[in-house]
């Protein structure tokens, strides 16, 4: 018998007897429905929290710091083994998984608007980093090669800017946003920030003390939101590295630069350090294993894999928590085939020994119904995969994740093409799984007396 025969035959069979194969399949569609809705929840707490985590920063970076002039058993060690320049740069790019190396050359600032001061810390990175910032910008643009020293604020900066008639942080203490406009006002930026405090205050031994150098610095963009809206670089201002460099370079002249390195007797190094690297990974299962690597270098990595993994065990767990909660009403949909099936065949006992009689093969017998049962889970399975995108919705809608821990526009229930496809396929073969049974009894009938029964 042809696979179109027995197609065409066990649909025709299955809607003879229409509210009992209509109640079966409404089993699966409930089951599948569970199933899949309860999944999806889990994947829209994993999909919410990786959100979370990579607002936070990259999910593919790792984070290198100098390991310092000591080891972990407090004997001394030489610092330059650890310090990060150029050459460990080049040292990183041949770790397997590596894409690039970020430098980040960090100093302290005191940055003034008029009556607002604000003392904060200037990130140096690389042009390429500085383009990727682009699309966040909500004003100006990334500075041109060779314009000089420009910034890009992160919105939440005017924040941490204070009132130095009043002391205050007016947006933390008042609720008043403080009277700047980046893009527009005139920013002074002082990089010798001791210097600038014992201008103000005077120096240990109360001699009086000069003010340092003001720097007129324009701004060239600003991240896009307001004071309230966080990201990745809401709290940041960043530069040119190699612009920041010059700056240094030419500000502390023959004198230490804050926050660099010294040699044994207290000079300063020839060359300026990074302060930080970020180290790029190809993929994010591979970041334990380059930041392990970097580690066993003598650096400090840090990673928000070490955060993530521990978070999606337990976020695996609790999907499949979930999903097992909606397996038991496939289950139980299942049992409801086996059923259907069982008394199909007691129904079809002459209609099964004719056919054997006539010639049918018993293993075409048997395929005839498990495509019967194939037919309840596939059209069960994609009804009910349409109602789980229709409750879906209506959950996203209505509740969401915007209102618990997540960030807004989160989604709580989230049904991948994969798991639709799954789903189907899964209900269809425990359908066929479930009419195994009854197709076995099909096939052992004696054809005469499945002739002979009423």
């Amino acid at each position: 018998m042809k696979l179109s025969d027995l197609l065409l035959m066990s649909l025709e069979s299955l809607f003879k007897r229409k509210v009992r194969t209509i109640l079966t399949i409404m089993g699966v569609v409930i089951g599948t429905t569970s199933i899949v809705v309860m999944i999806s929840l889990g994947i829209g707490m994993k999909e919410a929290l990786l959100s979370e985590y990579e607002s936070y920063g990259s999910l593919r970076s790792v984070e290198v710091e100098s390991a310092g002039r000591y080891d972990d058993s407090g004997k001394e060690k030489n610092p330059e083994d650890t310090l990060l320049n150029d050459a460990k740069i080049e040292e990183f790019m041949s770790i397997d998984h590596v894409t690039s190396v970020d430098p980040v050359l960090s100093t302290q600032v005191v940055i003034k608007c008029g009556i607002y001061e604000c003392n904060t810390e200037l990130l140096g990175v690389s042009r390429d980093v500085l383009e990727e910032k682009a699309d966040a910008l909500g004003q100006g643009s990334v500075p041109a090669e060779g314009e000089g020293l420009q910034l890009i604020w992160g919105n939440c900066m005017p924040a941490y800017f204070v009132n130095t008639k009043t002391n205050q942080y007016e947006y933390w203490e008042t609720g008043k946003e403080p009277d700047i406009d980046l893009m527009n006002d005139q920013l002074f930026v002082i990089f010798d920030t001791e210097k600038y405090y014992q201008s103000q205050w005077g120096s240990e031994d109360g001699s009086p003390v000069s003010a340092p150098k003001k720097y007129i610095v324009p701004t060239a963009g600003v991240v896009a939101g307001g004071l309230d809206d966080y990201n990745e670089d809401s709290y940041s201002v960043y530069c040119d590295i190699e612009v920041l460099k010059e700056v240094l370079s030419r500000e502390f002249r023959g004198r230490v630069i804050p926050g660099q390195p010294t040699r044994k007797n207290g000079k300063p190094y020839k060359e300026l350090f990074y302060t930080r690297v970020n180290v790029n990974v190809d993929e994010m299962d591979n970041v334990t294993q380059v930041q392990q690597i970097i580690n066993d270098m003598g650096y400090r990595a840090y990673s928000n894999a070490e955060w993530i993994e521990s978070d999606m065990k337990i976020m695996n767990i609790i999907q499949a928590v979930l999903g097992g909660i909606g397996g038991i009403s496939l289950f139980v949909a299942a049992i409801g085939i086996t059923n259907t099936m069982m008394m199909s065949i007691y129904e079809r006992t002459k209609e099964i020994g004719i056919m054997k009689v006539i010639g049918c093969r018993i293993r075409d017998i048997q395929f005839l119904f498990l495509i019967e049962a194939g037919y309840i889970g596939f059209i069960g399975g994609g009804i009910g995969m349409i109602l789980s995108y229709g409750i879906s919705y209506v959950m996203n809608r209505v509740l969401g994740l915007g209102d618990m821990m997540f960030e807004e526009g989160a989604k709580l229930s989230v049904i991948p093409p994969w798991l639709a496809l799954l789903a189907i396929t899964f209900a269809a073969l425990i359908a066929m799984l479930a009419g195994f049974l009854p197709s076995i009894r099909a096939m052992k009938l004696s054809p005469l007396a499945a002739i002979r029964a009423e």
